[in-house]
């Protein structure tokens, strides 16, 4: 994309980044090709960084920031400050003045800066700093009204007004004011006065519908008597009907006499379910339901109910109840049971007929709308006292951003931390610098292996407080890097961490590691492979001494059948010319090499020395090299949910940077006196006289010396 902006760019971690120094060049962002940017997207938290000022960069709320939400973000305070560059200044204030309030949005955000000053009593301030912002949450909820459209009771003078409101909340639910109290919105409030009316039209429905309300007020009542025994008594006459079909039916359908001696073994009463799984009475053909007597005693309650409140007045007092009478009390039931059906599911119910009547015919449903209203009329100023705090963040924050997301600035120049960096790590005599939070350490060392780093994880304990950490080694080696050591982890704020090793991803370190490498291989080589010839030598001296002793025992006991045998010097002097030879060997080998460097010039010398050095030595600083050149920052951060745009190289100067060595401080003293030192054995200087006579023979066997 061509843009007139005339960008910089400096070179670091080999590629190419852009610098941003102006307020034109973040404003100019938009046209820059995002394939130039470091970063594409970087979490929200696990970062040092404010997640206030995150959070409302993050417009979608995915707890990821992204480029084209950091360009709304610049292109929204940019168009709100008369200087674009008062966002490369940063601070923690914001001159009044400095605001453009040519826009209406910047005229709101002017005047909302101007009333909280006001509230906080500093009206000649003429600057408004984030430590005034500090209670926005508090400021715009204790006002009259916040503009989030809820209204609760404790707002309302109107003592009926706020009870009303309590029980639409009953009723219908609540929504939390900005304040912290259970109120009402639009919403609930129309939900509520719909469920009212439309319960109250229903109501009205069967008041007109004489069918539906037969018994006036006592319908429902006596309706609520009638369905409890409903089904028992169409049961009873459906089984006097069978014995009228049938007459041998009557007898079961009563059920039997093992029935009853089954009933007889237990302790009874009327409520007993097994008796009143029992009929209602005796079952004959086209008999009445006594109402009286000769009833199941379950429902003798019930029953009685039915008469006293439902067949007495609408049949008159009666002992008995025909099938006939039965199906017309059905019929009169069932134009109520329709209305029943008809009725509306809702919550306003509880609240009865006549308190609902009295509240629609009330004025409280227009002054609730009112209240609401007005509440919702703050709506913009109350968003632009939000403004003003966003805007005082992006002030302060948005090219701290931009310098860790569209360039990595602050990291390769190294003047101060980038956000990613969330501490130091003490361990092993080194400090290392990039340290970055781990969530699972697992899932980031499976992608951060490919970065070539050295990467010590460490489980971070303070007190109750628990992290993972993954801290990149540098410099030094790795001999003493072991699962289980324990190190000391300082945050950015200065708190100090118990740090513990719990995994290591193994990479070349340094040049210097890989110099020492083949060396110190030989080294435990020769050391293990001594270790265990002792080893072996002491077993077979401490058995050999185990079975004389054992061989003593028994020789107490039993002269040898035997003569121990004479002292064989021939074999002696066998053995004594096998080390000979060895020595003699070596000796030789020894000679070769100092014959060889004997026949070279004095200043070939040193180049010879360097030559075998260097093939001792070279295959490993160069294979160690190639791979420290290729050490990435990348997927260090892309395991920990960034998107890096850029290779991020870690070559072996800046890393070297990035983990420092234990140094004395500069004009300090050091005795290098120790009382406590190893004594130096004498044995080595014999040793050494030895091999020096043994070269000397062998240069003079080999005429070295001109004797041949």
């Amino acid at each position: 994309m061509t843009t007139s902006h005339k960008w910089n760019f400096f070179r670091a971690g080999g590629f190419d980044q852009v610098q941003l120094d102006t307020g034109a060049d973040l404003l100019a962002l938009k046209d820059l090709n995002q394939k130039l940017w470091v970063a594409l997207s970087c979490p929200t938290r696990g970062i040092e960084f404010d997640t206030r000022t995150l959070d409302m960069i993050d417009s979608d709320k995915d707890a990821h920031v992204r480029a084209n939400e950091v360009l709304a973000a610049i292109a929204w305070a940019g168009g709100l400050l008369k200087y674009p560059d008062l966002l490369i200044q940063g601070g923690d204030s914001l001159a009044l003045d400095a605001i453009d309030d040519s826009s209406e949005e910047g005229r709101q955000l002017h005047a909302s800066a101007s009333h909280i000053l006001k509230s906080l009593g500093k009206s000649d301030a003429g600057v408004i700093t984030l430590s005034d912002m500090a209670d926005i949450e508090k400021f715009v909820a204790n006002q009259e009204f916040n503009g989030d459209g809820v209204i609760s009771a404790k707002q309302v003078a109107d003592a009926g007004l706020s009870e009303l409101i309590e029980l639409i909340i009953q009723c219908s639910g609540s929504q939390l004011d900005m304040s912290g109290e259970a109120g009402i919105n639009e919403e609930i409030a129309e939900k509520f006065f719909a469920e009212a009316n439309a319960y109250v039209d229903w109501y009205a429905k069967g008041e007109q519908d004489e069918a539906a309300l037969f018994m006036g007020g006592e319908t429902a009542a006596a309706a609520a008597v009638f369905h409890a025994v409903a089904e028992k008594v169409s049961d009873y006459f459906t089984r006097c009907q069978l014995a009228a079909y049938d007459l041998r039916a009557a007898l079961p359908l009563s059920r039997s006499a093992e029935d009853y001696q089954q009933l007889a073994a237990q302790c009874l009463s009327a409520q007993s379910p097994d008796v009143a799984n029992f009929p209602l009475a005796t079952v004959e053909a086209n008999k009445s339901l006594p109402l009286v007597c000769g009833i199941n005693p379950a429902w003798q309650a019930k029953l009685d109910s039915l008469r006293e409140q439902v067949i007495v007045p609408l049949l008159g007092a009666k002992d008995t109840l025909s099938a006939s009478e039965w199906v017309a009390l059905c019929e009169k039931f069932a134009a109520f049971d329709a209305w029943q059906a008809a009725k509306p599911a809702t919550g306003v119910e509880a609240l009865g007929i006549a308190q609902l009547r009295e509240i629609l015919a009330s004025e409280h449903q227009a002054d609730i709308a009112a209240l609401i209203a007005q509440d919702k009329m703050v709506e913009a100023e109350v968003k632009a006292i939000h403004a003003v705090d966003r805007l005082l963040h992006y002030n302060r924050d948005l090219y701290k951003l931009v310098n860790n997301f569209v360039s990595f600035r602050n990291f390769y120049t190294g003047r101060e931390k980038a956000i990613f960096q969330v501490g130091t790590l003490y361990l092993d005599g080194r400090s290392c610098d990039l340290v970055v939070k781990v969530e699972d350490i697992a899932k980031h060392a499976a992608f951060a292996i490919s970065s070539g780093v050295c990467l010590v994880y460490c489980e971070c304990v303070r007190g109750k407080e628990k992290m993972n950490i993954a801290a990149a080694f540098t410099s030094g080696d790795s001999d003493y890097l072991l699962v289980g050591r324990n190190g000391v982890f300082y945050d950015r704020n200065g708190l100090d961490w118990d740090a513990n090793i719990v995994r290591i991803i193994d990479h070349p370190i340094s040049i210097r590691q890989a110099f020492w490498t083949p060396y110190k291989k030989l080294v435990k080589m020769i050391s293990e492979g001594l270790q265990k010839l002792a080893a072996s030598k002491a077993n077979a001296a401490e058995g050999s001494m185990l079975k004389a002793v054992e061989e003593g025992g028994k020789s107490a006991v039993t002269p040898p059948a035997e003569p121990p045998k004479p002292f064989d010097v021939g074999k002696f002097a066998g053995i004594f010319a096998a080390i000979g030879l060895a020595i003699g060997a070596i000796g030789g080998i020894l000679a070769s090499v100092v014959s060889g460097l004997i026949s070279l010039k004095f200043w070939q010398i040193p180049l010879a020395v360097i030559g075998l050095t260097l093939l001792i030595s070279g295959p490993s600083i160069a294979l160690a090299w190639f791979k420290l050149k290729k050490r990435s920052l990348a997927p260090i951060l892309d395991a920990n949910g960034w998107a890096i745009n850029a290779r991020a190289r870690i070559n072996i100067p800046f890393g070297t940077s990035l983990t420092s060595l234990a140094d004395l401080p500069e004009g300090a003293k050091r005795s290098l006196y120790d009382p406590f030192a190893d004594k130096k054995p004498v044995w080595p200087y014999y040793a050494a006289i030895v091999l020096v006579i043994c070269v000397l023979a062998g240069l003079w066997y080999f005429g070295a010396f001109g004797n041949k």
